[in-house]
């Protein structure tokens, strides 16, 4: 990838077409709004259909381009099937990212099997579908392409403020996915990096943020003392999607408040 010419430029991503999973809320809602903010075309897929277009049309809203479909990652018939019609209408792919998760908190002596293998195939399985599906398109085209996925500081952690096994071993397994795939794929100029949040305020830890004595543990564990909220993690996004990060690949990039240094 050729240097771009002036600091803005590194940033930009005027008509590259992103696709986000996981995009109708949260982290996902927030990264669609900064793409589309950058120049991107961002393709919203999310499992909940509504919550897609409600974000579509936030977008449209903000000046910006995007599409909305409706996706559930686990399914490969419909990976494949949605990825080609999003293709299709978005007139390309060049980024994608692997938002997706569940988390199902629950002590591992009374986690049943069905809800061990749920969070499995959405965290783990849904991401492994998602990035073949788009580094097969790449790779057909002779095209590059940047695949960024969402980890968590509970990939490096085991935890301790409740109990979630089922999470905290997905997303381990995303951060040595992503360093496999960003060797494997390197020949064929395809990037691949994860981010690794701390705490976000967003829906999926609303039962932690409801507990007083559960934030005061989160701000105590984190070195700046607060969460983090979704439009950072999508900065950090921007970044590892455009010329700024032609360099990096394999990587984890942190967005923890200092929760991993300590």
């Amino acid at each position: 990838m050729p240097h771009a010419k002036t600091p803005e430029a590194m940033f930009r991503l005027d008509e590259k077409r992103v696709f986000i999973t996981g995009g109708g809320g949260g982290i996902g809602r927030a990264a669609a709004l900064m793409f589309a903010a950058f120049g991107a075309h961002v393709v919203v897929l999310d499992r909940d259909a509504a919550a897609a277009e409600a974000v579509c049309r936030e977008v449209a809203n903000a000046g910006g381009a995007a599409s909305a479909f409706a996706l559930d990652v686990t399914d490969e018939a419909a990976v494949l099937a949605v990825f080609a019609q999003a293709e299709r209408v978005a007139g390309g792919l060049d980024v994608l990212i692997n938002n997706a998760g569940i988390s199902i908190r629950r002590p591992s002596t009374e986690l049943a099997l069905e809800d061990w293998n749920r969070v499995v195939s959405v965290n783990l399985t849904g991401l492994f579908l998602c990035s073949r599906t788009a580094a097969r398109s790449w790779i057909g085209r002779g095209a590059p392409g940047a695949v960024i996925n969402t980890a968590s500081i509970m990939s490096y952690s085991g935890g301790g403020l409740h109990p979630n096994i089922s999470y905290q071993t997905t997303k381990a397994g995303v951060v040595n996915l992503t360093r496999t795939l960003a060797v494997e794929w390197a020949g064929n100029g395809i990037r691949v990096n994860a981010v690794a949040p701390t705490w976000v305020r967003t829906p999926l830890i609303e039962p932690l943020m409801a507990d007083a004595g559960q934030m005061n543990t989160i701000r105590s564990l984190t070195p700046l003392g607060r969460l983090a909220e979704p439009e950072e993690v999508a900065s950090a996004m921007i970044f590892l999607a455009g010329p700024a990060s032609a360099m990096t690949t394999g990587h984890v990039l942190a967005v923890d408040g200092g929760y991993l240094a300590r």
